[in-house]
């Protein structure tokens, strides 16, 4: 009885192991994937708002895991796919019902059923999506709405034509392009200044860039020029020549985030070619007063089958009626540089 009973136990032992041999290579051979979530210069000045690659060819079971390296936030976001009509895009996680809403947690799999979306992540910090069903599958950062790409799932049985190797190669080259972009950028955002006006400033500029996966964006967070002398009774004006990312100019105390950055702040008026404008005089307190811009930023592009878009509010001008040195910032990137002055001469 002993005897059965140990030749029961070693031949139960044997299917077990052959049962693992049919189970495991999914388990084995599942590949984890690394890409990035943005890429910036040294000064943080220049953003590649891009996924880098922004389009992954991976198997069944394969994940992947985005690094985010800069200060700029982004997400890495799917939304629910494949659907009549398609998910409406949500706010960003970090307003109120935004995202999916909400978050889902690190390591959730996307089969395109439902939304999976990161936190706004930054500074190295990481977050990984599982693939368990074949599909196209486009993904977007809900921060910056021409920061797409598609991760391409393909069953087991299909070769991929890239590796790891593959990707980080076209990584590199795509954020040194991007970059080198960035620094071009500036130096036509400040020369379209200088060549419009003397009291004219370029607040940011950037461009889109497409891609076979979707759309890259680089910008350049910067003021530019980021000092100005002008005299008593000058007008200066901001432009921002970014199509896509906005920016405030903001003296004084930074409104509250949410919901105070988007209008502009009270006495702020609207000039018949559209500009805002405001005057700064010797009642202003930087330490209690705000002159605030609110969101200056383009339209998004007209698209055929759909309305119109109004023009956007891409111009902000200050009058100065007292000598003095008065400092402010963009309210959206500030902790990335973005900040000026103007100094006024009697």
């Amino acid at each position: 009885m002993q005897a059965f009973h140990s030749i029961t136990v070693v031949t139960l032992s044997r299917w077990i192991f052959v049962l693992a041999l049919f189970i495991a290579p999914e388990a084995v051979w599942a590949t984890a994937w690394q890409a990035i979530a943005g890429a910036q210069s040294a000064d943080k000045g220049t953003q590649a708002l891009a996924f880098l690659p922004n389009e992954l060819w991976v198997h069944v079971g394969d994940s992947i895991t985005w690094t985010f390296p800069t200060a700029e936030i982004h997400t890495v976001t799917f939304l629910q796919q494949n659907t009549t009509p398609q998910q409406v895009r949500p706010p960003r996680p970090g307003v109120p019902g935004g995202g999916c809403p909400g978050t889902t947690l690190d390591g959730s799999s996307f089969d395109g059923s439902t939304c999976v979306t990161s936190s706004e992540l930054v500074d190295g910090e990481t977050y990984t999506v599982n693939f368990p069903t074949a599909g196209n599958f486009k993904f977007v950062c809900l921060v910056h709405p021409n920061m797409t790409g598609a991760v391409h799932v393909l069953d087991l049985s299909e070769t991929l034509s890239h590796d790891q190797a593959f990707y980080d190669e076209q990584t590199h080259k795509e954020q040194s392009q991007l970059l080198a972009d960035g620094a071009r950028l500036e130096l036509r955002g400040a020369a379209t200044a200088q060549h419009t006006s003397k009291n004219e400033v370029t607040a940011g500029i950037g461009e889109i860039v497409a891609t076979g996966g979707g759309s890259h964006t680089v910008s350049s967070m910067r003021f530019l020029l980021e000092s100005i002398v002008v005299r008593v009774g000058d007008t200066v004006e901001w432009t921002n020549l970014d199509p896509v990312t906005p920016h405030t100019v903001t003296f004084g105390e930074e409104p509250p985030t949410p919901p105070g950055l988007n209008p502009p702040s009270a006495g702020v008026t609207v000039e018949t070619d559209g500009a805002r404008h405001t005057t700064l005089d010797a009642s202003f307190d930087p330490d209690q007063d705000t002159i605030h811009s609110g969101f200056l930023v383009a339209e998004p592009q007209d698209r055929t089958g759909t309305p119109q878009t109004p023009l956007g509010i891409t111009r902000f001008r200050v009058t100065f009626t007292t000598p003095g040195i008065f400092h402010y910032i963009c309210a959206l990137h500030d902790e990335l540089g973005m900040k000026g002055r103007v100094i006024v001469d009697r």
